[in-house]
């Protein structure tokens, strides 16, 4: 339950400490990309306190992040990072926390830009420390190398099979997408988490830290264990582990209405701001 020692109230040095993070952690995937694939077309491209990355095709780290906490981007900055994507066939996509500099809005919306989604960064506190609270018979802890194929195929299908409840994920991705995306997550410092029964993964999770803060890297159920507890007993093991670890917060990002967003919102978890999505075709 949300109270005193959980609720965060979320300024803005709170909010550009987190979209840094954000930002810091897809150029890492975006790197782990290029070393998996030899380079291709990748790139990580600096704009404005943010950072642009093109991944591969199709990849969920394929964005504009964490721009509105240094500065507004010139025109000149934004000339070469849609010249970089329309190289790749690519849109640009542009996730814009709404306590960002609002002129920025202006801008990408002069340029062409149009809103296409929203999502909700939530977050809690972790000072004092967090019980975990796992179900009788299940299991959870960092997942086994001999485990991580079970783990992959779990979250990989919980998320081909989202819950309906909720706005919907603007975007959807082939399999094998949603497979390099979790292994070059890892090769960029996620930590998995599974959770198992007689042996049998049943979701997974994800655990990176950076700058005091523990981001919750995505988390699933398959289809046939839901509404087990499973992602309550995942979410309060990671929160134990980066309280462990010295975070002082734990942020989560989830679609606005979700079940997710219900499931982190019993554990503590309160909403800190919202991000636009906003694409631009090339």
């Amino acid at each position: 339950m949300n109270d005193s020692r959980t609720s965060l109230f979320c300024d803005l040095e709170l909010a550009a400490r987190i979209e840094r993070a954000e930002s810091q952690f897809m150029a890492e995937c975006t790197h782990a990309v290029g070393s998996r694939t030899g380079g291709g077309n990748s790139f990580a491209i600096p704009v404005a306190g943010g950072v642009a990355c093109f991944a591969e095709t199709d990849s969920p780290y394929n964005k504009v992040a964490g721009l509105g906490f240094d500065g507004v981007p010139t025109d000149a900055e934004l000339d070469g990072v849609e010249r970089a994507y329309a190289a790749c066939g690519a849109p640009v996509q542009v996730e814009l926390s709404n306590l960002a500099d609002p002129e920025i809005l202006d801008v990408l919306n002069s340029r062409g830009y149009r809103l296409v989604s929203f999502e909700n960064v939530l977050g809690r506190a972790l000072a004092g420390g967090v019980e975990p609270a796992v179900p009788l018979g299940m299991e959870v802890r960092r997942t086994r190398a001999e485990e991580f194929e079970d783990w992959l195929d779990a979250v990989v299908r919980a998320t081909l099979h989202p819950d309906t409840q909720g706005v919907p994920w603007y975007e959807d991705f082939p399999r094998h997408i949603l497979e390099n995306a979790e292994r070059d997550g890892a090769a960029a410092g996620v930590v998995h988490y599974s959770a198992l029964r007689d042996g049998v993964v049943l979701g997974g999770g994800g655990l990176r830290v950076a700058d005091g803060i523990a981001q919750m890297a995505g988390a699933g159920t398959a289809p046939e264990h839901r509404r087990q507890g499973v992602q309550t007993a995942l979410t309060s093991v990671r929160l134990a582990d980066a309280a462990a670890a010295g975070c002082d917060i734990a942020v989560v990002t989830t679609q606005p209405g979700s079940k997710s967003q219900e499931n982190v919102q019993r554990q503590g978890f309160g909403v800190l701001y919202t991000r636009a999505v906003l694409a631009k075709q090339p």
